[in-house]
């Protein structure tokens, strides 16, 4: 069964439609009129609409006037800053590591989204992301699977694994995505970000670089 945010989605892509056949007719023709004629204007339509569908599902999605009623998910494209805490706990000195900083680099569009987290020894991409919305509490997650590459000279100790995450987001104060991880090595813990810019950046370093955050 459609959810009411589908179901008025297919109204808009329709009113849409509508608007720019309207407004073409009436530059071309001057009047509204169906027949042969207008119905000729047809593929000028389809043009335009793609076009415009393109701008929204890469760029205009994004804007407050859409947030809410159109576009459920939150706009988290960008880059984020924070640090990993695993549960690991050494069987020689009985501690658990240290937190590890981290930039995590988040691309999104209407349709897709993807995380990549750099620490200074090591590069996780996602290879399956969503953004999904929790039934009972309404609250909206981040949840992937990655794949972590250590660099080679830790890989030592640090071999490449997958493993799952599971954040939940928060605009209260500061965008915020904290939540938990899980590896094939056994091994979980708590991932903490807070959003910092809406520019790419490409490792750890350039993400640490990055003093102060963007309006969204």
């Amino acid at each position: 069964m459609k959810t009411v945010k589908d179901q008025l989605l297919v109204w808009t892509q329709l009113l849409t439609f509508v608007a720019i056949w309207a407004v073409i007719l009436l530059s071309t023709r001057g009047n509204l009129t169906i027949d042969l004629a207008s119905l000729k204007k047809l593929p000028d339509v389809v043009t335009v609409y793609a076009i415009l569908a393109w701008l929204f599902t890469k760029w205009l999605w994004k804007l407050r006037i859409f947030r809410g009623w159109l576009v459920e998910a939150p706009n988290l494209h960008g880059t984020w800053i924070g640090e990993i805490k695993s549960t690991w706990v050494d069987p020689k000195t009985s501690e658990t590591p240290t937190p590890i900083k981290v930039t995590a680099v988040i691309k999104q569009d209407y349709y897709s989204v993807s995380c990549c987290i750099y620490s200074s020894e090591m590069e996780s991409k996602s290879t399956n992301a969503q953004i999904t919305r929790e039934a009972e509490s309404g609250v909206l997650s981040l949840s992937y699977v990655y794949t972590s590459r250590p660099k080679i000279g830790v890989r030592n100790r640090s071999p490449i694994h997958d493993g799952a995450a599971m954040l939940r987001f928060s605009d209260t104060e500061q965008y915020a995505l904290a939540g938990e991880y899980w590896t094939n090595r056994k091994t979980t813990g708590e991932v903490a970000l807070k959003n910092v810019s809406s520019r790419l950046v490409h490792g750890f370093e350039e993400g640490c670089s990055l003093e102060t955050g963007e309006n969204r």
